[in-house]
């Protein structure tokens, strides 16, 4: 079976790889068992020159691997710089803070005294071979994420990447060893969806985490219920972005459209439900519509492009049928609906901004997400309608709240259903921040200390003197 590197700008197969045979994926896992043996010994103090080396090298490499990005998934040339960079900033973070994040924690005296216990402590200890399972929206950043915390807690990776991004996912396991940890503590599988289970089902695979789709979650979670191995999962979003009367309507607009056409759309935090106060609606929509419709559709590595290509032809033939169908059953596009005209751009998969209103409960737009440049635009009368359509959704990842009044910060954090809440912002992962999601956007966090501890297993150390 090949994986290939697609171009999504031109549909041009750019190389092919020969998939990891059963006998390569073997002797893959057996390495990282092994190097979990011996790293999980070593000082933080040495887990970080080891992660301080790879973010240099990962500095060096930024145009390198930014042109890798670009080409295998569309994102513009400007997007994959910054998200290299901000992947040598999080395992710098990583690097500095491990140590304290996994510090040993000491229950006060006088709580532990009737226990018995001289001293009690919780200690933390790494797992050991975890499984990722990771998406081609961020390549390197959805890796990164993991990686850093999980190489600096003492586990060790085994990475099964997306297969239409075969040379990213090459790249990251050449930059662990590059950077000096010791063989085995950070590998690429090449290998398909469907022999997920069997490294899964290995014991010496203790734990997986996932970022992907809902049934790609499933299918990774069932099999772990199975082998009662611990799993974290980040899924969809459907994300809402709710604009309220007294908010700065400008500033609003502008992060609005950034927060839905970044990545080309294909963003599980992207802002995708604009949920606008009736008394700025017009306002709000009419600036809002202008703005997507002026954004530059075209070649991802040309300096000028807003918006490139979607990553895969079935992605966008999934995109267009959410359109299709919300048009048919009544809804409006003020802009967009359609792939761009341009000859240059027509053996791509490239898709126009659009902004759709009048949707309503029975379109599937409305439920399902929209992983592309497609923006829903709802009307509500007031706070609690707003809540209201903003919790009508299978998904629960973040949510982008724009308003002055403290009022109404305060019931949007107590009654918005999501795993964050953004006030005059866009939602962007950060490593000091923990992110997930509830509902069908998955359980578990990454980031902070909240996912370095996710691996871990958290020790009672009760002693008597």
């Amino acid at each position: 079976m090949g994986i290939a590197t697609v171009n999504p700008a031109t549909g041009e197969t750019l190389r092919v790889y020969e998939a990891h045979r059963p006998e390569e994926v073997e002797r893959r896992i057996a390495a990282a068992h092994e190097a979990y043996r011996q790293y999980r010994t070593t000082s933080f103090a040495e887990r970080a020159r080891l992660l301080r080396a790879a973010a240099a090298l990962l500095d060096e490499d930024t145009e390198d691997i930014a042109h890798t990005m670009t080409v295998e998934m569309g994102k513009p040339i400007a997007a994959a710089r910054a998200e290299a960079a901000k992947c040598a900033k999080a395992m710098r973070w990583y690097a500095r803070n491990a140590e304290e994040l996994l510090a040993d924690e000491h229950p006060a005296e006088s709580d532990v005294q009737d226990s018995g216990a001289d001293v009690a402590r919780v200690h933390y200890r790494p797992l050991g071979p975890i499984l990722a399972v990771m998406p081609w929206n961020f390549p390197l950043w959805q890796v990164i994420r993991f990686a850093a915390p999980a190489l600096m807690a003492g586990n060790t990776g085994l990475l099964k990447h997306a297969s239409n991004v075969p040379q990213t996912a090459l790249y990251l396991g050449d930059l662990f060893r590059r950077a000096g940890y010791p063989e085995g503590c950070f590998q690429t599988l090449l290998i398909g969806s469907r022999d997920v289970e069997r490294v899964l089902r290995d014991p010496r695979v203790v734990a997986a985490t996932l970022t992907g789709s809902e049934p790609a979650g499933r299918a990774v979670a069932s099999v772990a219920g199975d082998e009662v191995k611990k799993t974290v999962l980040e899924l969809g979003g459907s994300d809402p972005f709710i604009v309220m009367p007294s908010a700065d309507i400008v500033g609003a607009v502008k992060t609005a459209v950034t927060a839905r056409v970044q990545n080309n759309g294909q963003s599980c935090i992207a802002a995708k439900r604009f949920i606008v106060h009736q008394d700025v609606y017009d306002d709000f929509s009419e600036r809002f519509t202008a703005a997507m419709n002026a954004l530059t559709v075209g070649d991802p590595l040309d300096e000028s492009t807003d918006v490139g290509p979607l990553a895969t032809e079935q992605g966008r033939t999934d995109l267009e049928a959410l359109v299709d169908d919300a048009v048919r059953r009544g809804a409006t596009a003020l802009c967009g609906g359609h792939r761009p005209e341009e000859p240059g751009l027509a053996n791509g998969w490239y898709y126009r901004p659009t902004v759709l209103v009048g949707i309503s409960p029975e379109m599937r737009i409305h439920q399902e997400e929209a992983f592309g440049p497609v923006a829903t635009v709802y009307p509500v009368r007031d706070i609690e309608e707003a809540v209201t359509v903003a919790n009508d959704s299978a998904f629960g990842l973040s949510s982008n709240v724009w308003t002055r009044s403290r009022e109404d910060v305060a019931f949007f954090v107590r009654d918005l259903e999501a795993g964050g809440v953004f006030v005059n912002g866009m939602t962007a992962s950060h490593p000091a921040l923990p992110f997930g999601g509830i509902k069908r956007s998955g359980y578990g966090r990454e980031l902070s200390g909240h996912g370095i501890r996710e691996f871990c297993n958290a020790t009672t150390v009760w002693q008597r003197a």
